[in-house]
């Protein structure tokens, strides 16, 4: 487990992590967030980065999915709302994209709304076009 600092939060890459420190993450970050298992997604998982303050609350997240092969999928990047705009989001990716690489992997891939394109831009991304289908309900 690699393990740094920077302004005062701690990353930590593939720690363990439980569920309710995760769902009181999600909650507090995306609004309607229904508490969740994620056992079955960190365990398949390539990697996970998260964010912790010196007094352990965990504060950032981001999973690292992948195809087996070169390319992964970055997903769920969450910082709680009172660290937001900090640089927080950013030290994730960036210290995913640096881990996922050491891996092995070639294409490091994110989907992600309108509103977020500025910030994953900022982290390295260029944009591309892609299609999706939703399987579970209508759009």
């Amino acid at each position: 487990m690699h393990q740094s600092t920077h302004d005062s939060v701690d990353y930590r890459i593939h720690p363990p992590v439980d569920n309710a420190a995760l769902n009181t993450l999600f909650a507090a970050a995306w609004p309607g967030h229904t508490p969740v298992d994620f056992t079955a997604q960190l365990t398949h998982s390539l990697l996970y980065v998260c964010a912790y303050t010196a007094q352990t609350d965990l504060i950032g997240f981001v999973n690292v999915a992948w195809d087996g092969g070169i390319h992964a999928f970055l997903l769920d990047t969450t910082v709680h709302p009172a660290w937001q705009r900090r640089g927080v989001g950013r030290e994730l990716v960036q210290r995913a994209t640096v881990a996922a690489r050491r891996r092995g992997i070639d294409w490091l891939h994110v989907d992600y709304e309108p509103g977020l394109d500025a910030f994953y831009r900022a982290c390295g991304f260029t944009p591309t076009l892609a299609g999706l289908i939703r399987l579970n309900g209508s759009a």
